[in-house]
């Protein structure tokens, strides 16, 4: 009798427990929790990522529109470069994305495209002029812009995408190379080094030749006043 007792108490536990729902809502969640978890901070990270990667486009794109109308009027001639305008136009470019530290953790190549001769019947550019700034060595990347003296170029630019420059005229050419500073992970977005390039026509008449002697003679850029040199194998954030 005693175990029949037994049994139907346990019947009526079993019962109990099966109409009990108070703890469904719990079990649930706390069995989706992880896919949840997972699922926004994957969100967060790749909307950061899309943020991040276009505010450095729009430095990029910055950049080759500033390049493209520096110079300072000269009384003997066209306007010339500087390299005061270069180092103002570096940091400028450092201003406007202060918060992602673009120079400690990445780089700015500007460069100067022009045609290798005035009329280019041989289709064929150079690039007269480089500027960089930045302590990330991009040279395991692709594509990357050729070297300052860099001659017979059929353009720059990745497959598809590769600019020229008219007879008379230049193209301010600027890639920016970042590594990207995770919320959480790198493991999230699709590739850690954001790679952006733009490119802008120059806006004006301009001295392309340069100093005709001494030091940087025929470079393109003028240096009264001993400003440093950003050249493309130093790396430093200044």
């Amino acid at each position: 009798m005693s175990a029949l007792n037994a049994l139907r108490r346990l019947s009526c536990l079993l019962h109990l427990i099966v109409r009990d729902k108070s703890a469904i809502a719990a079990v649930e969640f706390a069995a989706a929790l992880p896919f949840l978890l997972v699922t926004t901070l994957s969100a967060t990270e790749l909307t950061n990522f899309t943020i991040v990667r276009m505010r450095v486009g729009q430095v990029a794109l910055q950049v080759a529109d500033n390049a493209s109308r520096m110079g300072r009027t000269s009384l003997t001639g066209n306007p010339q470069v500087t390299e005061t305008d270069i180092n103002d136009l570096l940091t400028g470019a450092s201003m406007q994305v202060s918060n992602l530290n673009l120079y400690t953790h990445g780089r700015v190549i500007v460069s100067s495209l022009e045609p290798t001769a005035n009329p280019n019947t041989a289709d064929t550019f150079k690039i007269r002029w480089q500027r960089c700034r930045g302590l990330k060595n991009p040279t395991s990347l692709s594509p990357i812009s050729p070297a300052q003296g860099t001659t017979g170029l059929t353009g720059m630019g990745p497959t598809g995408q590769v600019v020229t420059t008219p007879d008379d005229t230049g193209v301010m050419y600027v890639e920016i190379f970042y590594d990207y500073q995770p919320l959480f992970t790198s493991g999230l977005v699709p590739h850690s080094t954001i790679h952006e390039y733009a490119s802008m026509i120059v806006r004006d008449s301009r001295d392309y030749n340069g100093p005709t002697s001494g030091t940087g003679a025929n470079g393109g850029v003028y240096n009264t006043v001993g400003d440093p040199v950003h050249a493309c194998d130093v790396y430093s954030t200044t």
